[in-house]
């Protein structure tokens, strides 16, 4: 990494860094995989808000934003981004108040239900400000194949009567409409062809196999379910969105019946996305620690190192070696709160020099730091804030 090293010379470690070069690639393989359909870019997958405006303005087909929160959805609305969809159902009513006042005053928002009693909630509050409400409702195209459950256990909203409950209870409502669906293939979507989790090779290759053909079996079930809820609520609205995807699946859900396609982790290229077939990505984003220590000729301690990625604890939450043929954790501590040894497996290491590493998630690498330190080709172009560098914290 000495280009790296010589543009960031001057930079105080540990810090974070995102290559233009490499951002502007991912950019161009999103717009190609995800054909004629529009694109919403996953805010909570990028949490800057100068990289949410670059990546809006260099996508020649972007429909907006999914945000993860309604204060978020506040925040980026006063930073002058409108077409939000709310990703999630909020229930802070504080915040579904001043989103609908923003509704009121002409700004494209969203909300997202899976249960009437979500419903009810922005019913209430849009009556009273005498606005109408829009809500995308998120079916669950997750498979029960009863000797395994392959998908998330998010929304309930996993068949037709189910959908159609809801369906009827907001077309009652005089204040909310039906403004979209959604439906995230999160067993294509949110889980690589192949494994990195350190359980032996046998095991893994077993898995690997089994997630290959599940993930086939699967495909029916859910084209089936989201055609059945499509067919449904265009007898009694006419949704503007229909939403479906993620980066993991660009390819497929763009040959689905979709308007768009969510993308966010596709941009920075996290670590967990090195196990998809068909992505071509290349790591835009990362973090630099200095080594501080010297335990022996072939273990160095950097300094920090221990941002864990969320979800089940295993080893592919852990930040990955941008060059993993060099460097690997010792299993006994893997990667440090303040201090993490590193096994050198070539070349040499000195003090002082610095080791780059990439986050297993996207966007969880903003919440760790307060700027993205930009490179172009050989030029440093300076700090890029998070949101945690202009003072925000959502969740």
């Amino acid at each position: 990494m000495s280009k790296y090293n010589t543009v960031f010379d001057a930079i105080t470690r540990p810090f974070a860094w995102l290559d233009y070069d490499a951002l502007d690639q991912n950019i161009a393989f999103v717009q190609n995989a995800c054909g004629n359909k529009k694109i919403r870019l996953a805010t909570k997958s990028i949490r800057s808000v100068e990289v949410l405006r670059y990546l809006h303005n260099k996508l020649s087909n972007c429909s907006g934003l999914m945000t993860f929160t309604g204060e978020e959805t506040i925040y980026l609305i006063e930073q002058g981004f409108d077409h939000l969809l709310i990703g999630y159902p909020i229930m802070e009513e504080t915040s579904i108040l001043t989103l609908l006042q923003f509704a009121k005053a002409g700004y494209d928002i969203t909300f997202m239900v899976d249960h009437i009693d979500q419903v009810n909630l922005i019913q209430h509050h849009a009556s009273q400000l005498d606005v109408i409400a829009q809500v995308c409702i998120d079916i669950n195209l997750s498979v029960d194949f009863k000797f395994i459950y392959f998908g998330t256990k998010r929304s309930p909203l996993d068949g037709y009567e189910k959908i159609a409950q809801v369906i009827h209870h907001i077309m009652a409502q005089p204040n909310v409409v039906v403004h979209g669906v959604m439906g995230y293939e999160a067993q294509i979507a949110g889980l690589a062809d192949s494994s990195r989790r350190s359980t032996g090779w046998l095991k893994e290759t077993i898995k690997d196999g089994l997630i290959k053909e599940l993930k086939k079996q699967s495909i029916f079930h859910l084209e089936q379910l989201r055609l059945e809820a499509l067919n449904l609520i265009k007898t009694l609205a006419q949704p503007a969105i229909i939403n479906g995807g993620g980066s993991g699946s660009m390819q497929y859900t763009a040959n689905q019946q979709v308007t768009e396609i969510t993308v966010g982790s596709a941009f920075y290229a996290p670590a967990l996305f090195d196990g998809y077939n068909a992505l071509e990505l290349q790591p835009a984003a990362g973090f630099a620690l200095s080594v501080t220590r010297k335990f022996s000729e072939n273990i160095v301690v950097c300094h920090g190192g221990g941002y864990i990625a969320s979800g089940a604890p295993n080893t592919d939450r852990l930040p990955q070696f941008l060059e993993q043929q060099k460097y690997e954790y010792l299993a006994t501590e893997g990667a440090g709160e303040v201090q993490t040894p590193i096994k050198i497996k070539q070349g040499n290491v000195a003090l002082g020099d610095s080791i780059y590493f990439r986050h297993a998630k996207a966007g969880e690498l903003c919440e760790r730091f307060l700027a993205l330190h930009s490179i172009r080709g050989n030029d440093y172009l300076g700090p890029i804030k998070t949101y945690r560098g202009d003072g925000q914290c959502f969740l």
